[in-house]
């Protein structure tokens, strides 16, 4: 089960952080990305679970899922317990609410991507992540990726694997808790899923490190953020030096940019020339990228 059957042999990386913006949705198609995350948290977080959550049928979350190979939707949950959300108390009733908020978004527009859990461990505890997880299973026929975390334990890690078509583990929160070993216990904990489950997918989750990829290379899919370092700090590193994104070639900024106004005009999107220079920097980034993954796990086609 799953989606290892769709893909080759090796990792897929998300790119993720655009999260329905046509900026960013012109530079990923402009770099010929098959492979994305978003979060449905700003489409959700001011509604109600009986609300309209339907998006117009051109809408870059709506073409995205069509369009790519994979999309893997987020919960959100983490920016609602950890960013913008931080400082609400949150319950089994609370997190209910979101978790129909998040389930009536996706069958509202039809979305056909993998969606994440509410992985709430950390906040209500092992128990209520239980509670949700089964619910979710229940409730949206979506294919669905359960989070490990440290508060699981082994125990827990062994029901989740028995529960679970695809299994996500969070890199960040290992590079906290085990600082010093955290990518030989990274290896470890994945190799232990998969020998315990063969057919079972994983998923690393925020997973930046080119080493990790390549050494954790049977796992389904990642994803990461680093494409739009570049536009967010000026550099980007290709894997032999930091390049800084005003010094891409001339030629290779103006052929990209035009391919980027041609997806932006085919939707009726027109941008000031900065936000255009913005989305074009972008696009090349996720290029680089995208040859970095390539060279350290395989194709990503």
């Amino acid at each position: 089960m799953g989606v290892q059957r769709l893909f080759d042999n090796n990792v897929k990386v998300h790119f993720a952080g655009s999260d329905g913006e046509d900026i960013f949705y012109a530079a990923l198609c402009a770099a010929q990305t098959r492979y994305r995350l978003y979060s449905c948290y700003k489409y959700i977080v001011n509604k109600t679970p009986d609300a309209d959550f339907r998006l117009p049928g051109n809408h870059v979350i709506k073409v995205q899922d069509r369009e790519n190979r994979h999309v893997i939707q987020d919960s959100g949950l983490f920016t609602l317990m950890f960013g913008a959300g931080k400082g609400q108390r949150q319950t089994r009733d609370s997190l209910t609410q979101w978790q129909d908020k998040l389930m009536s978004f996706v069958q509202q527009n039809d979305i056909k991507a993998t969606c994440v859990e509410i992985d709430c461990q950390k906040v209500l505890g092992v128990e209520d992540a239980w509670y949700f997880r089964e619910r979710m299973k229940r409730k949206l026929k979506n294919p669905q990726i359960n989070v490990f975390h440290f508060e699981d334990g082994m125990k827990g890690l062994d029901r989740l694997i028995e529960f679970s078509d695809y299994i996500a583990v969070s890199v960040p929160e290992w590079r906290i808790v085990k600082a010093a070993t955290h990518k030989k216990d990274i290896r470890y904990i994945t190799h232990y899923i998969k020998n315990r489950k063969p057919e079972i997918d994983i998923h690393l989750l925020g997973c930046t490190d080119l080493k990790i990829i390549a050494e954790n290379n049977f796992c389904t899919s990642a994803d990461s953020t680093s494409w739009l370092s570049g536009v967010k700090y000026g550099y980007i590193d290709d894997g032999v030096r930091k390049s800084h994104v005003k010094n891409f070639k001339a030629a290779i900024v103006q052929e990209r940019m035009a391919q980027v106004k041609a997806i932006l005009d085919a939707r009726g999107v027109e941008l000031k020339a900065r936000t255009l220079q913005y989305s074009t920097n972008a696009s090349i980034c996720a290029t680089i990228c995208k040859s970095q993954y390539a060279r350290a796990a395989g194709p990503q086609e």
